[in-house]
């Protein structure tokens, strides 16, 4: 089917949104290399790139709405969570695919749908993949794309935000400084319609996935489908720091749900309150917010490229 706003044959309009960073390798800009590498590949491939390093939180979705207004083929986001965030839920509901080239600390989403991590396949799977329509979470007014949650996991975000550093290493510094520290929180939560129904409990993180992961293979929600019309919600129960320890190895195997103190169940909805205020982050931006939450999904309402899948050799 011809993309809006293209004529059939013509090359595809390719918008690229590049999150910046502050680094330089060897006395190259980072940002400006990642724009000259896009438009080159994509011009290589006969497409027509429109490329953009964002200036500040919430561009990427400004940037996304004006490309929508303008016909664009597909936009794609060169970043992390954040920025795939930001441009998907400019995205959602629309026709035009999402394409993501991975920048991030964890890139959760991207690992979970298989795209690579080496920028030239990325902006070959931008112009050439597959197109997959997948779910998207709300939560209070805010869309998520791979996941979201209370409690520790929200925490850290707000703490990484604020250190205004970046990177993997950061990420689990600040994961191991704050853990002896944190005071889990009570939540009440309302699964009306499941089997589960309202529950009280203390809880180190709350957390509500579309996708399996938080990234770096950290996988929170194993029975988490991206395309499935459902949310996984995952529970994990308040336990001392050495709990935490000895369980961890679990969330890099995709066992995490059979450790004692955490239940999980599917769902399309879901309420999460507390006495005070909640805390809470959509794939990884943190986000203040009142005494209740309330998430849903919208199933199928995102296009996105992923790569093909590579043909199957019959055996001889």
């Amino acid at each position: 089917m011809t993309a809006k706003g293209r004529r059939s044959g013509a090359p595809q309009r390719i918008a690229v949104n590049i999150h910046p960073t502050s680094a330089v390798r060897g006395g190259v800009d980072v940002a400006r290399a990642r724009a000259r590498l896009a438009a080159d590949t994509l011009e290589r491939y006969g497409a027509s790139p429109e490329i953009f390093v964002t200036e500040r939180k919430g561009h990427a979705r400004e940037l996304t709405r004006a490309a929508l207004a303008r016909g664009v083929d597909v936009v794609a986001a060169w970043g992390g969570d954040g920025t795939v965030n930001e441009v998907g839920s400019a995205l959602a509901f629309t026709d035009t695919p999402l394409a993501i080239v991975p920048a991030g600390s964890g890139n959760g989403l991207a690992r979970e749908l298989g795209i690579s991590r080496r920028p030239v396949r990325a902006l070959e799977d931008a112009i050439g993949g597959a197109t997959r329509r997948i779910d998207v979470g709300e939560i209070s007014g805010h869309l998520f794309i791979n996941l979201a949650g209370f409690g520790f996991d929200a925490h850290i975000a707000r703490e990484f935000a604020a250190s205004g550093r970046r990177g993997l290493a950061r990420y689990a510094w600040l994961t191991l400084e704050h853990l002896a520290r944190y005071r889990s929180a009570t939540y009440t939560i309302d699964t009306s319609g499941t089997a589960a129904g309202r529950r009280t409990i203390e809880a180190l993180l709350v957390c509500i996935a579309n996708s399996r992961q938080f990234g770096n293979g950290a996988i929170i929600a194993p029975d988490a489908v991206v395309d499935d019309g459902a949310l996984n919600l995952v529970v994990v129960g308040a336990r001392p720091v050495w709990r935490v320890l000895r369980d961890m190895p679990a969330l890099f195997r995709g066992r995490v749900t059979s450790v004692p103190g955490v239940w999980s169940l599917p769902l399309t909805e879901t309420r999460v309150s507390a006495e005070g205020p909640l805390l809470f982050h959509v794939d990884g931006e943190p986000v203040s917010g009142g005494t209740t939450a309330s998430a849903r999904v919208h199933a199928g309402a995102l296009s996105i490229r992923v790569p093909r899948p590579s043909p199957r050799v019959p055996p001889r």
